[in-house]
């Protein structure tokens, strides 16, 4: 497979797309590199492909697989694990010019290309009062095809789900230029092996999805809101965990006190500084009900010890606090550079994990700030670091594998939803095991015999 620049000309593939899709200059690629990891060893590519539709992604892995060619897949560059990070002599295939949308609000299903952004979906689906759940915190800036390739998930998975749970259907280009089509605008349907759900979080390793088929649901009621802050890690954790065991909020979030300060340096909203945690709450059952759910919140919070509990119907007020949990991580960004994190655990080891995490930082000197959907476990610690300053990134990247060892130790997962990419690899094994790994290495192997899809990502 030639992953070196100069190995093979490109012409051929110029000439058999249409005028402007592939780009060879390397100042234009250089945009094409990264994603938001800024993995350090992204290489150059031999040429950008920037589709426009399933024939172009074709001719694309055609190409590649006649001449031995690595491919890394590629949607809006927000991907956190080094997803699709480039390769020396690689082709890069974009799918940012796909975007087509359709609603059907008789079937209740979208159907979209993958260069379509998250908010533009949920968009769309609102013009028929129809709602698309998974929303991720970049919900703004990341698209449909990056969401299927990590299978994200967002604030109100906890209630309604991730990513995997409104797929029915999509076409995926396989490495030989093959396009399958899978599943379909159909809520009960088993014929055949799961294959839908196979490539949702396989994150370009299988195949490149270039329609995707999404479930709508009706729109989300105006959700009451409730923040409540607490004097312990311990305390707020306990709370999250009486809560979950009685009912079920359509979200649960967390911010240590790390998060709290850098959102409040920027918002000035009169978060508590002081507070070692905050849960931001909310429900969106039919109003009568929702402020029994509440008030039942508001008792729990309180009886762990809340130092403050405030609650709210007003929406622009309830929404002010989300917005506040979702700039977690470029508040905290401002800080330094970050590696960012994505392990989560059974909820009664939460509150090990963070405590834990809090003992890392302390240990490797490194500030980690750990913000959560706690209602399922999934927690983002935030390791912050000068990448100029090489002792203190060493320290950094030992307490991320730390905090790996010790989700993995807690029963828990080294990715909820952002994937493995390139920078988790290398405790896929550890936490898979080697029976596991081998047989998903199995699928892989039967899928893309010649190892062109995104090598060096997961596998």
């Amino acid at each position: 497979m030639s992953t070196h620049l100069g190995l093979c000309d490109p012409t051929d593939l110029i000439n058999a797309l249409p005028e402007g899709c592939v780009i060879t200059d390397p100042d234009r690629m250089a945009n094409y590199r990264w994603d938001r990891a800024n993995d350090p060893n992204a290489g150059m590519p031999l040429a950008v492909v920037r589709a426009g539709c399933t024939d172009d992604v074709q001719k694309a892995l055609r190409f590649a697989a006649e001449h031995g060619i690595a491919v890394v897949p590629r949607g809006a560059g927000t991907g956190l694990s080094g997803g699709s990070s480039a390769l020396d002599g690689c082709i890069v295939v974009s799918t940012e010019r796909m975007r087509d949308i359709h609603v059907d609000p008789v079937t209740r299903t979208v159907t979209v290309q993958p260069g379509v952004l998250n908010a533009e979906v949920k968009a769309a689906a609102a013009e028929h009062g129809l709602w698309y759940p998974p929303d991720p915190s970049s919900f703004e800036i990341c698209s449909i095809g990056g969401n299927v390739a990590t299978n994200a998930g967002g604030l109100c998975c906890v209630k309604y789900g991730v990513t995997t749970d409104y797929v029915l259907g999509m076409t995926v280009v396989l490495a030989d230029g093959t396009a399958a089509e899978l599943g379909g605008p159909r809520l009960k349907d088993v014929a055949g092996l799961s294959l839908t759900k196979l490539f949702v979080g396989s994150e370009g390793t299988l195949g490149i999805v270039t329609e995707i088929v999404l479930r709508l649901i009706p729109a989300q009621r105006v959700p009451s809101t409730l923040v409540a802050t607490f004097a312990t890690i311990e305390d707020a954790t306990n709370a999250v965990l009486d809560i979950t065991r009685r009912m079920r909020p359509s979200m649960l979030e967390f911010m240590d006190k790390a998060s709290i300060n850098a959102v409040e340096d920027v918002t000035k909203m009169g978060l508590d500084r002081a507070a070692e945690a905050l849960l931001v709450i909310q429900s969106d059952e039919p109003q009568e009900y929702a402020a029994a759910e509440i008030a039942q919140i508001d008792t729990l919070c309180t009886a762990n010890n809340a130092t403050e509990v405030f609650s709210t119907d007003d929406p622009e007020m309830g929404e002010s606090f989300v917005v506040a949990r979702r700039m977690a991580i470029p508040a905290v960004e401002r800080r330094g550079s970050l590696l960012l994190e994505d392990v989560g655990v059974p909820l009664p080891q939460l509150g090990a994990l963070v405590k834990g995490i809090a003992a890392i930082s302390k240990h490797r000197d490194v500030e980690i700030a750990v913000i959560a959907h706690a209602g399922d476990g999934n927690t983002h610690p935030l390791i912050v670091c000068d990448r100029m300053d090489t002792d203190q990134l060493a320290r950094a990247e030992l307490a991320y594998g730390d905090v790996m060892d010790l989700a993995i130790s807690l029963g828990g997962t080294i990715t909820g939803e952002h994937g493995v990419g390139r920078l988790k690899k290398p405790w896929l094994r550890t936490y898979l095991g080697d029976d596991a790994l081998a047989l998903n290495q199995r699928l892989k192997d039967a899928l893309d015999p010649m190892g062109i899809l995104n090598p060096g990502s997961v596998f």
